[in-house]
């Protein structure tokens, strides 16, 4: 029953959902309204061509944790800003979601019917992505930005399963005065994961259940792409210590889903944030997205979205960012805290040197 739902041979709606949670407690706390106005080292994952905008090497890094606890998601990239004028900018990063110290039972019980409970073990089932991402400022039309990511992705289940996947993501900005426009597409190419299935792990699973699991699975994943499109507009208050960041963003899928907008061919899902600013010091932020339709007893529909609210504080190349979100805005036991670090590479070394 596990391998057969794990596995097909067939594109999907739902492949490599890891990739869709997000980085960033900044984006984040904007319900991952930045397409349009992502700049810095965590556009590798928001929109490679944000990662033009860099001046200055940059580090960044990110925990959270989901359904209690008992899911753990962390990031960590770099990204070395460029040594000449609009030059190429480099960046890396790695992300793991894993659920560690699962049971495994399957020889709990052995050919005689016997119990030892000597017999359960722990595994882990964890999903790796290994991105790596090129942007560069466009020399003939100003205000253009381009990037591209290709990304190496390795899942693991204990022992009984694992794959490599590859993908591509492509990416592009425009800004005009206080206008950004931004365009991503997530698995341009599509994405395939291909399983190496565990004979011995497999038996297991197999003898777990009477019946069940009898035929080998097949082993092929396709993740079909997503794109992306974000508007944002800034605006600037009299007194200039504040400023205010707003952006829509429109998230699309080719396949039909439980999105407020879907049909056979695509489904539409928008999401909105808002960042206020003062001094560039201290951000607050807030926004909603997510919006599902859910199917309720009788024939009924309701609506269903994600509120996000986010705090952030910048110094001297330093930057904390927090973030609580409230998963399908149901029940107290779906909030996640997110905590993420920004950290700009050239003002820790004149700090050594000043020192």
């Amino acid at each position: 029953m596990l391998t057969q739902n794990v596995f097909s041979q067939t594109a999907r709606k739902y492949s490599n959902e890891f990739l869709n949670i997000g980085v960033d407690a900044a984006a984040l706390g904007m319900s991952k309204s930045v397409t349009a106005t992502s700049g810095d080292v965590n556009s590798i994952y928001w929109n490679p061509a944000g990662l033009a905008e860099i001046k200055i090497n940059q580090a960044a890094l990110m925990h959270t944790s989901y359904f209690a606890g008992i899911a753990n998601y962390d990031y960590a990239a770099v990204a070395i800003a460029p040594k000449e004028k609009d030059g190429l900018v480099l960046a890396f990063s790695i992300i793991r979601f894993g659920v560690d110290d699962i049971l495994n039972t399957t020889l709990l019980i052995d050919s005689q019917g016997n119990i030892d409970f000597n017999r359960i073990s722990l595994f882990s089932a964890a999903d790796y992505a290994f991105n790596f991402g090129i942007a560069k400022k466009n020399k003939n039309i100003k205000g253009l930005n381009v990037g591209l990511n290709t990304k190496l992705i390795r899942r693991k289940i204990g022992d009984f399963a694992s794959s490599w996947g590859f993908g591509i993501d492509a990416g592009a900005q425009y800004s005009i005065k206080k206008w950004q426009f931004g365009l991503m597409v997530r698995d341009i190419t599509t994405t395939v994961n291909t399983w190496i299935i565990d004979q011995e792990g497999y038996e297991q699973i197999k003898d777990a259940i009477p019946g069940e699991n009898d035929e080998l699975p097949t082993t092929t994943e396709i993740t079909i792409p997503k794109v992306h499109i974000g508007i944002a507009k800034t605006f600037n208050f009299k007194n200039r210590d504040f400023q205010l960041l707003s952006e829509i963003d429109m998230h699309i899928r080719f396949a039909q889903t439980s999105d407020i907008i879907s049909n056979e061919s695509f489904s539409l899902n928008p999401s909105i944030g808002f960042q206020l600013a003062y001094k560039k010091l201290v951000y607050l932020r807030f926004g909603a997205g997510n919006f599902q339709n859910i199917d309720e007893f009788e024939d009924s529909n309701s609506l269903s979205f994600q509120p996000n609210i986010g705090l952030g504080f910048s110094y001297h190349g330093i930057q904390v960012d927090y973030a609580l979100s409230n998963i399908a805005s149901t029940g107290n036991a779906l909030y996640s805290n997110t905590f993420s670090l920004k950290i700009d590479f050239d003002f820790i070394k004149l700090r050594k040197k000043s020192s």
